[in-house]
C-alpha cells in the first residue's frame, strides 16, 4: 500500500478513536449531586427526580448522596471544599442566603460556588382556618389594626423564608402581629386548625389537603403573582405590597472556578431535564413549580436576595438560639 494511504488509514482509525472515546466519557461521567437536607424531603425528591431523567437522556450519570445535617450547612460547606472539576454539585434551598446573617459559616453563597440553575419553587400562601372571620388580607389587616400585638401568625422559623416574608409585610402593612415560629410547616399548620394562631403561612403542598376539605381558606399568595393551583386567590403584589415573596426554591451550583464549559453542559442537561413531561407531571404532585433559570440570571437574582435577606433580618433583629 502507498505510504500516503497508510498514513491516511491511521489518521482515520485515530479520529475514530478519538471520537468514540469522547462519546463514551461524556455518557460515562459520573457526577454526584449532593443533598444536604435528610432524605425523602423535597430536596432529596428533586434531586433523584432529575438525577434520573437526565440519565436517561444519556447524559452523565449522576448520584445522589445524602448529607444531612446542622440544616444543611455540613453538606454544603463539604462540597466548597472540593475540586472544582465538575464532578460534585449541590442542591440547595434558601437557607443558603439565610445562615450567613444569622449562624457562623465557612463559606460565602456568592463567591464560595459558581450558579448552574433554579430548579423550583414551592409556591407560599397565608391561610386561615374556615371557621376563622378573617376572609381576606383586608379582614385580617382590620383586626391586627384594631387589635395591635393581639394577631399571631405561624410558619416555619427562626429564620426562615415565612418569617422574612412576614416581617416585610408587618412592615409594609404597618401592623403589630406576632410570629409564633414552629420546626416544620405541618405543626404550623395543626396549630392553627386548633385554634392556637390566628393565621399560618405555609407552602401551598402543605395546605392543599385542608382547602380541599373547606376547613382552612386561603387568603393570599405570599409572591408576585397569583399561583396556578389557586388562580382566584389573589397576590401580595395586588394589595401594592410587592418585592415580597415567600417561595421556598430549590437550585443546583458548582463549587467555585468550575470551569465554564462545565457549567454550560451541566445548563444544558438540568434545563432540559426539567423540561421533560413525566417530570413536570411528578413536580406538580409534591407542589413543586419548574423554574429553570440558570448562569448569569441566577447569579444576579442569588446576588439580589442574599440582600435583601440581610436587610429584613437586621432592620426585625431576627435571631436563632
Amino acid at each position: 500500500m502507498h505510504p500516503s494511504k497508510i498514513f491516511a488509514s491511521f489518521c482515520a482509525i485515530a479520529l475514530l478513536v478519538l471520537v468514540g472515546h469522547g462519546a463514551w466519557s461524556q455518557t460515562g461521567r459520573i457526577i454526584k449531586l449532593v443533598v444536604p437536607y435528610p432524605a425523602g424531603g423535597p430536596g432529596d425528591t428533586l434531586a433523584r427526580l432529575l438525577g434520573e431523567q437526565v440519565s436517561r437522556m444519556k447524559g452523565p450519570t449522576i448520584v445522589v448522596e445524602s448529607r444531612p445535617g446542622a440544616s444543611g450547612r455540613i453538606g454544603t460547606e463539604a462540597v466548597a471544599r472540593v475540586s472544582p472539576d465538575g464532578s460534585t454539585l449541590l442542591i440547595v434551598a434558601n437557607t443558603l442566603l439565610i445562615d450567613p446573617h444569622v449562624r457562623k459559616v465557612s463559606y460565602d453563597p456568592l463567591i464560595s460556588f459558581e450558579p448552574i440553575c433554579y430548579l423550583t419553587n414551592q409556591p407560599y400562601i397565608l391561610v386561615t382556618d374556615s371557621k376563622s372571620p378573617y376572609g381576606t388580607l383586608a379582614d385580617l389587616l382590620g383586626a391586627a389594626r384594631a387589635n395591635p400585638g393581639k394577631l399571631t401568625v405561624a410558619g416555619v422559623g427562626p429564620a426562615s423564608t415565612a418569617q422574612i416574608a412576614f416581617e416585610m409585610l408587618r412592615h409594609a402593612a404597618n401592623i403589630d402581629v406576632t410570629f409564633v415560629p414552629f420546626a416544620g410547616s405541618a405543626p404550623a399548620v395543626t396549630a392553627l386548625l386548633g385554634s392556637h394562631v390566628t393565621a399560618a403561612l405555609v407552602p401551598h403542598s402543605v395546605a392543599a389537603e385542608h382547602l380541599k376539605a373547606g376547613k382552612l381558606r386561603a387568603v393570599v399568595a405570599a409572591s408576585e403573582r397569583r399561583i396556578e393551583p389557586l388562580p382566584d386567590v389573589p397576590a401580595l403584589a395586588e394589595f401594592g405590597f410587592k418585592g415580597i415573596d415567600a417561595d421556598l426554591w430549590l437550585a443546583v451550583l458548582a463549587p467555585a472556578k468550575t470551569p465554564k464549559e462545565s457549567i454550560s453542559e451541566l445548563i444544558r442537561w438540568f434545563t432540559a431535564a426539567l423540561q421533560a413531561p413525566e417530570v413536570k407531571e411528578k413536580l406538580a404532585l409534591q407542589g413543586q413549580v419548574p423554574v429553570g433559570m440558570c448562569g448569569a440570571d441566577f447569579g444576579t437574582h442569588l446576588r439580589k436576595q442574599y440582600d435583601e435577606y440581610g436587610r429584613v433580618i437586621r432592620e426585625a433583629g431576627i435571631k436563632v438560639d
